[in-house]
């Protein structure tokens, strides 16, 4: 079972790291992980980083 951290750094890291190695998009993690893409998105944006769609990555 996959499962992603909580906290907000260790979960940036290991966004990015899905994203760039295994996942096309945010759509497709978020699916795979079963989580909401809104949530992910509002727990990002609250420690200060932002999804790029067209890098396909958070910063």
């Amino acid at each position: 079972m996959n499962v992603l951290p909580q906290d907000p750094m260790m979960l940036f890291s290991a966004l990015n790291m899905y994203l760039r190695d295994n996942y096309p998009s945010l759509d497709a993690l978020c699916e795979d992980f079963g989580v909401g893409r809104e949530e992910i998105i509002k727990k990002m944006s609250d420690a200060g980083f932002e999804y790029s769609e067209e890098h396909n990555k958070f910063w």
